[in-house]
């Protein structure tokens, strides 16, 4: 097995990183346009949704969003929803997928077809993220299994990586994490560029299960400042 690399981003990957998000910039201008009218239509609030996240090495950084949920949501349904998925072993299904009513009209698609994590763009761009990578962890996710979390942030966290493509939220905890840490061994522009291209199958498949599904049931909004998974 390839020894685990601890370093900093790569010069290959720095330059796919840039040229990518340069070239996609425009793509996240014209969603930004998008994504404001259809908050002006069904959930007026901040167009930006910010997080906290643990990136390279265990530092934290703000990860950027399209806002899918509507202003007021709580995340402590995630976070429970969440380590239940991880000592159960189940597919590692979204909230939304069982008709989370935190979610607003349209915010399934969004999240579904990726839209949402265009802002992360400007993160890559700052060197927080990598276009490819293991996803970025929330801070409660590291206590879940750490030895295996602490192999995830010896790299930098991606918009898309190995785990996305093989399955996503068909797989369980610990495949995810097996997928990550495999990518952190193996990574390389050859594998960088193989997971782009099958990104976008991905992504239709993302869509066309979000299609299948019933629309959420929408509940009163909670009293609780403003937050997402």
């Amino acid at each position: 097995m390839p020894p685990l690399r601890v370093e900093g981003l790569p010069s290959w990957k720095r330059t796919i990183d840039l040229v990518l998000a340069a070239l996609a910039l425009p793509v996240l201008a014209v969603a930004a346009f998008v994504v404001a009218l259809l908050h002006g239509l069904v959930s007026p609030g901040p167009l930006l949704f910010r997080q906290t996240r643990v990136g390279h090495l265990g530092r934290t950084f703000t990860l950027c969003k399209f806002r899918t949920m509507r202003a007021g949501a709580d995340q402590s349904a995630h976070r429970r929803h969440l380590a239940n998925l991880a000592a159960g072993g189940g597919p590692l299904r979204k909230l939304d997928q069982e008709r989370d009513g935190r979610v607003f009209p349209g915010g399934r698609l969004l999240r579904a077809s990726g839209i949402d994590e265009l802002p992360q763009l400007v993160n890559v761009l700052r060197g927080d993220m990598s276009v490819v990578g293991p996803r970025p962890s929330l801070d409660y996710e590291l206590g879940l299994h750490p030895r295996a979390q602490r192999a995830r942030v010896a790299v930098h966290p991606g918009l898309t990586g190995l785990w996305q493509v093989s399955g996503k939220n068909r797989t369980t905890f610990r495949t995810m994490l097996a997928l990550d840490l495999r990518y952190a061994r193996r990574r390389s522009p050859a594998l960088d560029l193989a997971i782009i291209a099958l990104t976008p199958v991905a992504l239709l498949r993302e869509i066309a299960s979000a299609l299948r599904r019933p629309a959420p049931v929408l509940s009163s909004p909670p009293r609780r400042p403003a937050s997402q998974p």
